[in-house]
Parts: structure tokens; sequence; C-alpha cells
């Protein structure tokens, strides 16, 4: 599948490498102390905030994966809209409830707050887990990009590795999260206007928005299922799981993963952390939309074209459809498009990783060396520090990248549900913090392990349920557990209890959260997300019939 690319199209690949680098040094400048490095000072605006949740949203894998899901995939189609559902309710729980708490206790790792209502072990429990998983899947996602960068350009892969490497882990070392945030703006914007441009294209080659749509197979153009409910059915994209397991699945991963939280953290204050999480909330669905209409062409395409479909490589089971929209791009762009879209592929691969390797250095900083070492240094020495915690990171997860291949496919294939395995317990624990007085650390962490263990049997003997339920699962098990272990140890007077001087912490801030709800009526902006959630469900039932 290489082609053979243009000195000009490398020529703008490398404009671009070289220009985020420059915006790294020059946002370096800015730095002093680790909370300007992990934090931005706590001064950044809520545009940039909210656009940087949305890049990294809008990964390589689902710039490739969807629009394959909708034009290939067995059993897929725009039924993956039904899944965008669920972002403005998360974002209404997140607004009202969570994000109160972290920005009244100024964290820096999400993680410090369950040493202060649980205990250490808690803390280090969830975020020892939290490196675990986002290294490993960081490993992954660079294994999987750098053999997209191998097929179409047949750099190899080791310098299709170090190429993305070299230059997401330079620029995030240098720029830090205020670095991670502005690279993500301007990689979300040539994203989406490449989008477009790959859109414009594809109707154009079909005749026509409308001709295309009709083209499209009817068959596909299902975006609600409401025939099924994913226990047992094995109907993984049905309504249902997708709408409240993609609901416990959101509020997981923007309200308790350190990748997501640590962004949102470093607004200038609630107001502005609350408007960043209004703006993915409003924004994201167009742009899912967007790349799912891409996907609606490439099918069209196909259809019309059937040797695109013989020069997509072997996967071992038939194409490897997820590389219908470079191949598209590489074959049906001209000069300098192509170089824009290896770019546009570049931005979707880097606004993941940059902020996973800065939030595992942050995590890695404060929950593990600040937490054991004892004496203090110096603001400069700590930006050092955590600039050398952010390159060995890097330096890891790549050096992982070479060996993840070594793994059965069914693993690589299987890595997008593991964080359906753990998001589910992992709410169940911050939430657990926030909603009881009595709960304490052993009873929180009971319920992670065994939620977790439901899942994987899930997983392993249950293959029919849909693992979107699991987040609820996950979290059902683990409140039931935990609370089932504190009115043990209740009644038999023995265990750990919850600190009482740290239980009131939630109360607190939500007493202080309510005051600032009157100034800045939230209530009334959280009713544009429900509105907007309703909105979507009209346009997905019209789009239906």
């Amino acid at each position: 599948m290489s082609q053979t690319i243009s000195w000009i199209d490398w020529a703008i690949i490398a404009v671009y490498g070289f220009g985020l680098l420059a915006m790294a040094y020059w946002l370096a400048r800015r730095q002093e102390s680790r909370e300007d490095y992990y934090v931005a000072g706590r001064n950044v605006g809520p545009w940039p905030v909210g656009l940087s949740i949305m890049a990294t949203q809008c990964s390589t894998n689902s710039i490739l994966g969807a629009p394959a899901f909708v034009a290939f995939a067995a059993g897929g189609g725009l039924l993956w809209l039904q899944y965008e559902l669920a972002v403005p309710l998360a974002m209404v729980v997140l607004i009202l409830f969570a994000m109160p708490l972290f920005r009244h206790l100024q964290l820096v790792s999400v993680y410090a707050y369950l040493e202060q209502r649980f205990d250490l072990p808690t803390r280090l429990t969830l975020s020892g887990l939290f490196l675990f998983v986002r290294a490993f899947a960081t490993a992954v996602t660079v294994y999987s990009i750098a053999l997209v960068i191998d097929l179409i350009t047949g750099l190899g892969f080791t310098a299709s590795v170090v190429l993305l490497g070299a230059f997401t882990v330079v620029y995030d070392v240098m720029g830090g999260i205020r670095g991670v945030i502005y690279s993500d703006v301007l990689q979300l914007l040539i994203l989406a206007a490449m989008l477009v441009l790959v859109l414009i294209f594809l109707v154009d080659a079909s005749g026509g928005f409308t001709q295309m749509w009709q083209s499209f197979d009817a068959g596909r153009k299902t975006t609600l299922d409401f025939s099924h409910h994913g226990f047992g059915d094995g109907q993984t994209f049905a309504f249902w799981p997708m709408l409240i397991g993609g609901l416990f699945l959101y509020v997981s991963y923007y309200g308790c993963d350190q990748s997501q939280v640590q962004r949102q953290l470093s607004t200038r204050d609630i107001d502005a952390t609350n408007n960043a999480l209004l703006i993915n909330g409003l924004l994201r669905f167009p742009l899912v939309l967007l790349y799912c209409l891409v996907g609606v062409g490439i099918a069209v395409y196909a259809t019309q074209n059937p040797q695109f479909i013989a020069a997509l490589p072997d996967s071992g089971g038939g194409p490897e459809y997820n590389l219908a929209v470079p191949l598209y791009m590489i074959n049906a762009l001209p000069v300098g498009l192509v170089g824009l879209s290896l770019v546009a592929l570049f931005a979707a691969a880097m606004s993941s990783l940059d902020s996973v390797l800065n939030s595992l250095s942050a995590t890695t900083m404060e929950d593990f060396v600040r937490r054991f070492h004892r004496g203090s240094w110096s603001p400069h020495k700590e930006l050092i520090l955590s600039r050398g915690i952010t390159a060995i990171w890097g330096g890891v997860t790549l050096l992982m990248a070479f060996y993840v291949g070594d793994i059965a496919p069914t693993v690589l294939e299987a890595i997008n549900k593991i964080g359906s395995l753990a998001n589910g317990p992992i709410l169940a624990v911050f939430v657990l913090g926030f909603l009881t007085h009595r709960v304490a650390g052993p009873h929180a962490i009971a319920g992670l392990l065994l939620g977790m263990i439901t899942n994987g049997t899930c997983w392993i003997f249950l293959p029919d349920i849909s693992w979107l339920w699991w987040n609820v699962i996950g979290f059902a098990v683990a409140v039931v557990v935990a609370l089932a272990l504190s009115y043990l140890a209740r009644i038999h007077r023995v265990g750990h209890n919850a600190r009482e001087e740290n239980v009131d912490l939630y109360e607190s801030a939500i007493r202080h959260h309510l005051r600032e709800e009157a100034r800045h009526n939230w209530y009334r902006r959280s009713l544009w997300l429900v509105a907007w959630f309703t909105g979507l469900l009209v346009l997905l039932l019209y789009l239906n019939t």
C-alpha cells in the first residue's frame, strides 16, 4: 500500500513538526514550577481546554475506526452516533457534582483526593492502576499508528515509531500541559479541516450529497436500535447499552481519569472549567458526525470503485478496512493535500499521546515521588524532575511499542474493552467517597477489585453481554461490595472507619459550589446540555425513519 510521497508533502509534514517544537519552546519560557508544568498555573481559558478535551478523544483510532465501522463493519453503520448521546449528560453530572470538589481542593493529581477521603493505599491503588493501563494502552496506540505510517509511506516500522515519538515526546517535555493544550487545539483544527476536505472530495466523486446518501446501504443508515438490549443477545451497539453504559463510561473517563481531569484543573476557575465541559458537550457530536459522514462517503466510493477494496492490505481475515481513509487520502487528493492529510493523521495521534504522557508524569510525580520524598525541592528542581519523568515515560511507551506486536492479535483488538473493564469500578470508588460517610479505604479497594473481576468474568464467560454494560455492572458490584463490607465492619466493630474530618470535604465543596451556581446560573446552562441531548435524540430519530 505504500505510496511515493512527494517532497512537497514531506516539506509540509516537516514544517508542522518543527512548528510544534517552536511553539513548545516558546510556551516553556513561562514555566517556573511543577504546577506551571502540570496545570499551567491554573490560568488557561475555557476554549483551549474544551477543544483540547475534544482533540484527545478524536484519536487516530477514532478517525480510522469510526469511518470503517460506518462503511464496512458487520453490524455497523451510523449506529455509532448513539454513543455520543451520553456525552452531554455526562457533562451535566461533572459540572454539577464532580468538578466543584476537585477545584475546591486545588488538586494536581485527581487521586490525591482518595487519600484525603480514604487512605494512602486507596490513592496508590487507583494511581497505579491508571499508570499500568494507560502506559500499556499508549504503547498499543503507538504500535498501531506506526503500522499505519509505515504502510502509507514505506518508512519502516522502527522509523515510523521514532518519527512519531520523537516529535511528541520532545514538545511534550518542553511545553508541559500548556503545550499539550495549545498543540491539541492546533491539531484539532487541522484534523477537522482535513476531514471537511475529504468529505468534499467524496461528495463530488459520488455526484453530490443527495446521490451519496441515496447510494449508501439502507441497512447502515439505522441510527437508533431499540429492538435489542445487549444483555445476552450479542448486540453490542444497541441503544440502551450505548446510552446508559456510555454515560457511566464518560463520567468515569472525564471525571476520574487523570489524563482528562488534569486539563480541567488547568483553568483559571470553576466557571472556566464548566465552560470547557460545556464546549465539549456541545461540539463533540458535530465532529463525530463529520467523520461518520466520511465513512458514508468511503462506503459509496468503495461500491463505485471495486478496485479500492482490493488495494487494501490483508489483515489475515480480510481487507484491513481501518486503512480505507488514509488509502483514499493518498490516492484521491492532490500533491500538498496529501501532506496535509498525513499531518492530520499525525495530529490525531499526537493529541492522544501528548496528554497521556503528561498525565503519566503528573501521577508519578504527585502520587509517588513527592508523596514519599522526605524533604523539599526548589520549584526549579521540581520542574526539571517533572520534565525528566515525562521523558522517561515517553521512552518507556515507545520501547513497549516494539514488543506489543508479539501479543496475540485478539488481545490487541480487545484493548478497547479494557477501559470498560475498569471504568465502572473506578467511578464507584469516587462516588463512594463523595456520597458515603462510613465506607473506608479497604472496603472501596475490595469493591474495585471484585467489580473488575466481575467484568472480566463477563468478558470471558458471557461474551454476548455488551461490553458497554460492563461500565454499569462493575460500578454496581463495587458499590454493593463496599457498602456490605462497611456494614459488616460496623456490626462487628472491626476494620477501618472513614476519617470524619475528611468525609465532609465533598459537602463543604458542594455548599461552596451552590453559592457559585447561584451567581453563575450553572443549573440553567446544564439545561442547555439536556436540551442538546434531546435535540440530538430527535435528529437521530428523524434520520432513523
